[in-house]
């Protein structure tokens, strides 16, 4: 049996389980308090989001970044790496309070190059 190509878009459009559409939200970048030093030398970020929300960490320093790992993973929330300069902070579904989690950083820069610690204070709410 062969449908009509009305009578196969009706039964499209009135079943939408046969569609699988994602619709993932975008993660917006956090909203970052601080300056990140030059490479080589060690940084202090804050961030604020809300709880069970999520945001995206680039690393924003100067130069080209080579590499990059989690140094101290987050204690009320997920923490991953989305490429080799940014992260994605994901916080606790209904935790209100503070965390901190820490990301290594290897790069060049225009007046320096080396290896940088970033510790980021999150601020859940």
């Amino acid at each position: 049996m062969q449908l009509s190509k009305v009578a196969a878009l009706t039964l499209i459009a009135s079943c939408p389980s046969l569609l699988s559409v994602s619709r993932a939200a975008a993660v917006s970048e956090c909203s970052i308090s601080g300056t990140l030093a030059d490479w080589g030398e060690n940084s202090t970020a804050d961030i604020d989001l809300a709880s069970g929300g999520s945001c995206q960490f680039p690393i924003k320093m100067r130069g080209t970044v080579s590499g990059s790992d989690i140094s101290q993973k987050p204690s009320h929330g997920k923490l991953k790496r989305l490429n080799l300069s940014t992260f994605e902070y994901k916080a606790k579904a209904r935790y209100k309070g503070s965390d901190t989690f820490a990301i290594k950083a290897t790069g060049q820069g225009p007046t320096a190059s080396g290896t940088s610690v970033i510790t980021v204070h999150a601020t859940i709410k």
